[in-house]
């Protein structure tokens, strides 16, 4: 009799065992199958860097009237996100030009990126020999009185003859490494205003400097400089395509 109760309890045991074992596995894969969903879930949420950009858009242009293109507002974040990357932003301010717009009109934005708003718009110069009313040629060679496309970072100031200016120094080796050498610097000038447009049909032009209004000139030099992004964008096909800071497989 003690023995067939003894092996009745070590069934009871055993079997008990196995179910206590069968329903911890049963729950770890539940757990797991779970967890597998919640970080799909968090996957599937995740905003692609496009997304983020656009989103970005809308958020400067709900609060700010005047807005630069949807794609040159594309490209100049791009670059921007690189050169904050590479710790090379240290005034976040960016400042978008585009040549693609004719003289007579205000091309020229800079952006707070901490409060999405839009501190200045307004008109801005290209070279001599970048074009009429409309940019079309650009260079990054010496005495070539052109403007060159791309990303810089803003530097020191000086005086020199067009009193205050801005050092920009380019960060592109093919289009406006040179920029410093050249003396493409930021400056204000008579040329740059509005009256000019009234007298002669469009801006006047630089010898290859974004050059901005005079009677704001020394506010704009003195919130851009010291680290903050410029780009200065176009149209421009061999740009588009070779530009390190546009095209991620070229960093």
């Amino acid at each position: 009799m003690i023995n067939k109760i003894t092996v009745f309890a070590l069934l009871l045991t055993i079997s008990a065992s196995f179910a206590f074992t069968t329903y911890s596995s049963n729950s770890e894969i539940v757990f797991a199958e779970k967890t597998s969903e919640k970080e799909v879930i968090e996957v599937k949420t995740e905003l692609t860097a496009e997304e983020k950009i656009n989103l970005l858009y809308e958020e400067f242009a709900a609060v700010n009237a005047q807005m630069p293109s949807k794609v040159s507002f594309t490209y100049a974040i791009t670059g921007y996100n690189k050169l904050e990357n590479e710790e090379k932003i240290e005034n976040r301010l960016l400042s978008i030009v585009d040549f693609s717009l004719p003289s007579t009109e205000k091309r020229l934005w800079i952006l707070d990126m901490e409060t999405n708003e839009i501190i200045y718009h307004t008109y801005v110069s290209h070279g001599k020999n970048t074009g009429g009313n409309m940019a079309t040629e650009f260079s990054n060679t010496p005495n070539s009185l052109q403007s060159s496309l791309g990303f810089y970072v803003t530097a020191e100031t000086y005086y020199g003859k067009n009193g205050l200016s801005l050092f920009i120094d380019g960060m592109e080796k093919e289009f406006n490494s040179n920029a410093r050498d050249r003396y493409v610097v930021i400056h204000g000038a008579d040329y740059a205003q509005e009256s000019s447009i009234k007298r002669l049909g469009r801006l006047g032009r630089s010898y290859g400097c974004p050059a901005v209004p005079t009677e704001i000139s020394k506010e704009i030099i003195n919130k851009i400089k010291g680290g903050s992004a410029l780009f200065i964008y176009h149209t421009n096909k061999d740009y588009i395509s070779n530009s390190t800071y546009l095209n991620s497989q070229s960093v």
